[in-house]
């Protein structure tokens, strides 16, 4: 079956107007690139969902789907938490907050502790939401990721105190606490050092 592609429009509008004749529909990179007619189709997916709010899924949002599927869930437009934050601004949010979901505490890339079928993938929300007054400045924006953004039932969890959290680090098996110890080396070599070193004296 041959695809009918819109000429005589840019690359963006084409795959916006294919999206929406398609939605529901897993839309696979070769048919997006041959809609789009450039090289540069994986682009203009970004900016229709980053900065238009196509509400656009792939693998790495939903399990079910394959590297190099998308899928428009519907024609209803995202929140704009994202658009008109800059990247300069955007960029010092994610490496204040470690590329961490500032919710569950899972990083960028790792498969996502209540979906093992969906790699973490970060964005940047609003710690007072805009319609309760809240801006666009660093202080109230922070990282999270995709499943806690949707509502997940870890919404409502609240960041432990460090008392709670080494009280729960103490009652795990000696393999989790070397998990543990492995990765807070791995994230502050500079301070554990300086700690070892402060011991030695």
């Amino acid at each position: 079956m041959t695809q009918k592609v819109p000429k005589g429009k840019g690359s963006r509008a084409k795959l916006r107007n294919y999206f929406s004749d398609h939605v529901g529909e897993v839309l696979n990179s070769k048919t997006l690139s041959k809609v789009a007619g450039t090289s540069e189709w994986a682009r203009r997916v970004r900016e229709l969902r980053n900065e238009e709010g196509m509400n656009i899924v792939t693998h790495n949002d939903r399990s079910e789907l394959k590297p190099g599927e998308y899928l428009l869930i519907d024609l209803k437009p995202l929140p704009s938490f994202e658009r008109g934050i800059s990247k300069e601004v955007r960029a010092f949010v994610l490496d204040r907050n470690g590329f961490t979901c500032q919710m569950c505490g899972t990083a960028a890339g790792e498969p996502h502790p209540y979906d093992a079928g969906r790699k973490t993938r970060l964005h940047i929300g609003h710690i007072i939401d805009k319609t309760m007054g809240g801006g666009d400045e660093p202080g109230n924006l922070r990282a999270i990721c995709s499943v806690c953004n949707e509502g997940a039932s870890n919404l409502t969890l609240n960041r432990p105190q460090a008392i709670k959290l080494l009280a729960q680090i103490r009652r795990a098996p000696t393999s989790d606490q070397i998990d543990v110890l492995k990765w807070v080396l791995a994230k502050f070599p500079k301070q554990a050092k300086e700690l070892i070193n402060k011991k030695k004296e």
